[in-house]
């Protein structure tokens, strides 16, 4: 990815680390101020959604390597990964939620990262994936409790797993979480060495700055929004239009609107299941992070089968 988007990349982690430190001030003065779940799921499926919405236009690509020509079969596959998740999620949750951290955690980091980094190697994977692992480990050290009320509400009720998690907090080993991550920043910044990665640590602090200050959701929807989305959608303006950003946001805000539209109707009409049976901020908060969940997998799948295959 040449300077350009580098240095847009940059300009973006400047923002967002200012607004950060701007909104969290806010919050420590004004010590009432809460914002809505509802708030929450609108972001997530309208900017935090739509970096995904390009994965019909990815299949498209992928399918043309592998000499597929009906694109139904890709609709078809996409979805039912989604629907297996979803019923795995409801058979055996805390199992399906490790692993959907385990994945959340690489592909945070890579996606937020891999601007910046030349060499594809096993062991820039595994810094990414401690990278990525700050997304997990700072609510938990931050607000141990409200995190776990989260994953409460996730349907996770085995008490092997909150047993394993107590075990971290009062053993102290989530600090050790938070320094291999901090460990692997520091190396993915000296490797290489160029100013313009010093955006590494502008995204280090601005993850830890908004779990100290805010809530694990809010501190969630503002990352998953405003720092991961943009940043994968700003790479997806640039293949659409590599000339003139301004257009490729354009091309990218029309081809992504059908997609992000349905995901979102189809999260509200959850939504409206669900609040038959769980209060309105548990059922929220199902949407968000098992809805997630059955997006993230096979979006994840995709972007590696294309990057295999082009290679």
């Amino acid at each position: 990815m040449n300077n350009h988007i580098k240095k847009i990349n940059l300009n973006h982690s400047l923002i967002f680390f200012f607004l950060c430190n701007f909104f969290s001030i806010i919050v420590f003065k004004i010590s009432y101020f809460t914002i809505s779940p509802l708030i929450c799921l609108f972001l997530i499926l309208s900017i935090g959604v739509s970096h995904g919405s390009l994965d019909n236009l990815k299949g498209r690509k992928l399918f043309q390597i592998f000499g597929i020509s009906n694109l139904f079969i890709f609709y078809l596959s996409y979805i039912s990964i989604s629907i297996v998740v979803i019923i795995l999620w409801i058979i055996i949750p805390s199992i399906s939620l490790a692993i959907f951290l385990i994945i959340a955690s690489h592909h945070f980091g890579k996606e937020d990262t891999q601007f910046l980094i030349v060499k594809n190697s096993y062991n820039n994977q595994l810094l990414f994936f401690l990278k990525g692992s700050l997304i997990i480990f700072a609510p938990m050290y931050f607000h141990f409790d409200e995190t776990i009320s989260i994953f409460k509400l996730l349907l996770i009720e085995n008490e092997t797993f909150y047993e394993f998690l107590n075990l971290l907090e009062t053993n102290k080993v989530l600090p050790y979480a938070l320094i291999l991550s901090t460990l692997s920043s520091i190396i993915l910044f000296a490797k290489n060495f160029e100013l313009k990665k010093f955006t590494i640590f502008l995204d280090y602090f601005s993850i830890l700055i908004i779990n100290y200050f805010f809530s694990p959701l809010v501190a969630f929807t503002i990352y998953f929004c405003f720092l991961h989305s943009v940043r994968h959608s700003i790479s997806l303006m640039y293949e659409l239009d590599n000339n003139d950003l301004t257009n490729g946001l354009k091309i990218f805000t029309k081809k992504a609107f059908p997609l992000t539209i349905l995901t979102a109707t189809f999260s509200f009409l959850g939504l409206f299941l669900l609040n038959y049976t769980y209060n309105f901020d548990s059922s929220v908060l199902k949407i968000i992070f098992i809805g997630l969940a059955s997006l993230t997998f096979p979006h994840i799948l995709l972007e590696y089968l294309i990057e295999k295959n082009e290679k």
